[in-house]
């Protein structure tokens, strides 16, 4: 990966986990969310849209575009999926305290490392169609 994606997203990871600490004893004691599934969850999701980037970049430098749409169909599907099973694990294991911000946080997370790989990917696909 030449391009600037994995600073990028280093520096995305990095904010959400500082914002996460700086207000820990806010989140804790008036969502009352579980500290250490929102970190382990950015983690995840940071992981995620790291692989589901350069899953869609080959897609993007293949000659044939039907690659391109199955590689944004299976790494978009993957993403939410693997978030949802994720979501299934913490409820399955914290089943009688369940915390609803906690699982509204996570899915908070699916989206910005979302429209953040989604804006890296359609600045790529420009840059591709002027050259």
């Amino acid at each position: 990966m030449t391009d600037k994606f994995i600073l990028w997203l280093a520096g995305v990871f990095v904010l959400i986990t500082a914002v996460l600490f700086l207000l820990q004893q806010w989140l804790l004691q008036s969502l009352g969310v579980h500290f250490e599934v929102l970190v382990a969850g950015n983690i995840a999701m940071a992981l995620i849209t790291l692989i589901s980037y350069s899953l869609n970049r080959k897609g993007m430098t293949a000659s044939n575009p039907n690659v391109f749409v199955r590689s944004v169909y299976a790494s978009t599907l993957s993403k939410l999926m693997l978030c949802v099973v994720g979501i299934g694990v913490y409820v399955f294991l914290s089943r009688p305290q369940v915390s609803k911000a906690t699982i509204f946080l996570l899915l908070g997370f699916y989206l910005v490392y979302t429209v953040f790989e989604t804006i890296h990917l359609y600045r790529m696909s420009i840059k591709q169609k002027k050259s």
